[in-house]
């Protein structure tokens, strides 16, 4: 009897996950309800935590099937932890969200029907996510809306909030993007620097049920500094030639 032939896996979700002990089951579960039927895999990428979330990942692999885990030996960070995830990723279109519980995947089919429909721009690259009605303090959603207005205003990077980690994209075009620590916050930036095109559609956000959130807003404010300034010295150096031609 020949060997049943494998559905080839076309889409990747990447989690990155620091400390999230209790929120990787249920995100995990509500994962494989939202890509059912779809040629998927999911990668968790834990952090180095120092909680017990590497063995609750390790745990659910007997429960999905189509979970990977990858384990940083060293604390690296959300964007180190995306990246090795993306290198690690089989599918050609990658969806990332936040490891807390507060990005919901139910929502990641819509960005990827968007991604792939009939009449997309051919260098469409992006998707990405818009909170529309955000579950933060007021505090963090109005350190968060006059960030974003700046990033904005300095970068053209045509984002409202680039602190949704629900974003959908080409593994290629990621993988072209230069690297650096917190690159998750200006991929749009980024994409357009490389000449891609970009879109983004409302997503919805939910309270964290459980664990603490990572960051703080003067944290934020500091490394944004250097941050935009980095980016924008990329984006003045930036020469594109437009369309290749081989002949």
């Amino acid at each position: 009897m020949p060997a049943k032939k494998q559905t080839k896996i076309k889409f990747s979700v990447v989690v990155p996950v620091y400390n999230e002990q209790e929120n990787v089951g249920p995100l995990a579960a509500e994962i494989a309800a939202a890509m059912s039927g779809m040629p998927y895999e999911m990668i968790f990428v834990n952090d180095a935590s120092t909680d017990g979330t590497l063995a609750a990942l390790s745990e659910l692999k007997s429960t999905h099937k189509t979970l990977r885990v990858l384990s940083h030996r060293e604390n690296s960070g959300q964007s180190r932890s995306v990246r090795s995830g993306v290198l690690a990723a089989v599918g050609e279109i990658i969806a990332t969200l936040d490891g807390d519980g507060q990005n919901d995947p139910a929502d990641i089919p819509n960005l990827i029907k968007i991604m792939t429909r009939k009449d997309a721009p051919d260098n469409l690259a992006m998707v990405g996510g818009r909170r529309a009605k955000r579950k933060d303090t007021w505090a963090k959603r109005t350190a968060s809306k006059f960030g974003n207005k700046v990033r904005k205003f300095l970068l053209k990077d045509e984002a409202d909030d680039t602190g949704c980690g629900l974003k959908v994209f080409k593994r290629t075009a990621f993988l072209r993007l230069p690297y650096f620590d917190h690159i998750h916050r200006y991929i749009p930036a980024l994409m357009l620097r490389e000449g891609y095109k970009i879109e983004f559609a409302d997503v919805g956000h939910r309270n964290r049920q459980f664990g603490v959130s990572k960051y703080t807003n003067f944290g934020r404010l500091i490394v944004s500094i250097s941050d935009l300034r980095g980016v924008m010295w990329l984006n003045r150096r930036s020469r594109n030639p437009g369309v290749i031609d081989e002949v």
